[in-house]
């Protein structure tokens, strides 16, 4: 990951635009982490965002060589948000599922933080529910390494339609962000809100954080924090914003 390689612009335009939004703490508000979304600017085809591209992209290197973008703008942002005194335990940033096959990964990894001086567990690793589909052991090898240097991991889109939810036991992922699909049963029944309490329930029970996204009213934040969901994303926590937007909650 030799960073006097990269690009960063195309046209005169950064050509990775990082952009941000709050996680947060279901019981007191607060910010606990940032989640990053990658969006591509391109001079033809505009701005896009990460349904757009994300799919293609990975299915060649470009996958790889865009990771390194990501990876040193959310270093750059974790020094930003530091000096500007902002409360935050971590910054997400994606991670292709098939860069977790590379020999190298670790390595390359702890030697951008380590260059940029940016402690490793201010930085949490996102992996897609792609993740869920490998079975070489690889990839669980490559995740237990980069947690004991001290990055977080956080699997997304956990325990939507057609997700193999019982082979995430095979990883060890610090947080697992459910697919809004989750929150949106909320409410409608008992069954459907036992449904949602016991998805909770397992990632609780393999040892991970689970956190939920698509949270849209103070009703749903409370229901999640009674079945010890204790981290919320959605409309309620704030939308994705420009790294200069990212501010403190006394600050709006």
């Amino acid at each position: 990951m030799a960073e006097k390689e990269i690009q960063t612009t195309v046209g005169g335009l950064r050509a990775v635009e990082l952009y941000f939004r709050s996680v947060r703490e279901i019981a007191s508000g607060s910010t606990a982490f940032y989640q990053s979304q990658t969006r591509l600017n391109s001079p033809k085809l505009g701005v896009l965002s990460p349904d757009k591209y994300r799919d293609v992209c990975e299915m060649t290197s470009q996958a790889e060589k865009l990771f390194q973008l990501e990876m040193l703008q959310a270093l750059e942002a974790c020094s930003s948000f530091t000096e500007r005194e902002l409360n935050f335990s971590w910054i997400s940033v994606y991670m292709p599922v098939r860069y977790l096959k590379n020999e190298n990964a670790a390595k390359a990894v702890v030697e951008i933080c380590r260059k940029r001086e940016i402690p490793t567990n201010r930085i949490c690793f996102e992996l897609s529910e792609k993740l869920l589909a490998e079975d070489d052991g690889k990839a669980a090898d490559s995740i237990q390494t980069m947690r004991n240097f001290g990055f977080h991991f956080m699997l997304t889109g956990f325990g939507g339609s057609y997700c193999p939810m019982m082979r995430l036991s095979n990883f060890s992922v610090d947080y697992v962000m459910l697919s809004p699909e989750v929150a949106n049963f909320i409410g409608r029944d008992e069954r459907s809100d036992n449904a949602v309490k016991s998805i909770i329930s397992f990632v609780n029970d393999i040892g991970s954080e689970p956190v939920a996204d698509g949270v849209f009213n103070s009703r749903q934040a409370e229901t999640l924090y009674s079945f010890e969901c204790s981290y919320c994303a959605g409309s309620l926590s704030g939308k994705y914003v420009t790294e200069r937007f990212v501010k403190r909650r006394a600050d709006t």
